[in-house]
């Protein structure tokens, strides 16, 4: 005896329920990383990572035609940059001085000092090195240049706008409620720019040694009995007078 072929409705409704069972388990694989809007990830440190490599850190110092030397503040600029080198440099510092301008001779003249006093806060000569340079543009002021290489932090860059922030032809995802690109840019500079070791956003920093003194005072309460603990003074009264 024949069995009777199924109805075309019924394998249509078979044929939905297959796919929807094959869309189900597909969307159970997806991830938090895998939702994004285009190629933009929902996590802005992912979109603005904080990078770690080395930079420049640079100083100029305006000398007039008329003078050679320096003056109060720009001595005080040569020794935080001396400073500076001998924390975080990891190259030479690079002086370019100025050749056939006004001030060519007086920038040779401040070159002297500006060596002393580097000198003076503990860099090397072997760590100084001198260039001469021609401006490019003679209406732009020539002044000495001092340089070095540093490993810095650094994000962005920012203010780009690869989308609108409106509905528009452009802006395909904007009822999406994405975030947009430039969006947490400014916090990952800015925390890059406050970083005073780079290294911290990579790895953390060793323990430093204990404070002896105050350990002596606690475990010698402790050999006698009494409490460890810091006793704070009340100073919450203005005066004892009359007491």
């Amino acid at each position: 005896m024949n069995k009777p072929a199924p109805s075309p409705k019924r394998s249509l409704r078979m044929t939905a329920a297959l796919i929807g069972a094959a869309a189900a388990l597909s969307a159970c694989t997806h991830t938090r990383q895998d939702i994004v809007t285009g190629s933009i990830p929902d996590d802005y440190r992912l979109r603005h990572p904080i990078v770690v490599q080395e930079g420049h850190a640079a100083t100029e110092v305006f000398v007039g035609s008329g003078r050679g030397g320096l003056t109060v503040a720009q001595r005080a600029d040569i020794g935080g940059l001396a400073q500076a080198w001998l924390r975080e440099g990891t190259g030479a510092i690079v002086i370019e001085v100025p050749a056939g301008t006004s001030n060519a001779r007086a920038a040779n003249d401040s070159l002297r000092e500006i060596r002393g006093i580097l000198n003076a806060y503990g860099v090397p000569p072997r760590g100084i090195t001198v260039r001469s340079y021609h401006p490019a543009d003679p209406r732009q002021f020539a002044t000495i240049r001092l340089t070095y290489p540093q490993i810095a932090a650094t994000a962005g860059p920012c203010g780009v706008w690869p989308e609108d922030l409106g509905p528009s032809i452009k802006n395909k995802g904007y009822l999406d409620n994405k975030p947009y690109w430039n969006f947490g840019c400014a916090s990952q500079r800015n925390l890059a720019a406050m970083v005073e070791n780079p290294s911290d956003l990579v790895q953390p920093r060793p323990e430093t040694p204990a404070y002896a003194a105050r350990r002596t005072v606690a475990l010698d309460k402790y050999r006698q009995g009494q409490s460890p603990a810091t006793v704070y003074e009340d100073k919450s009264k203005i005066s004892s007078v009359g007491q």
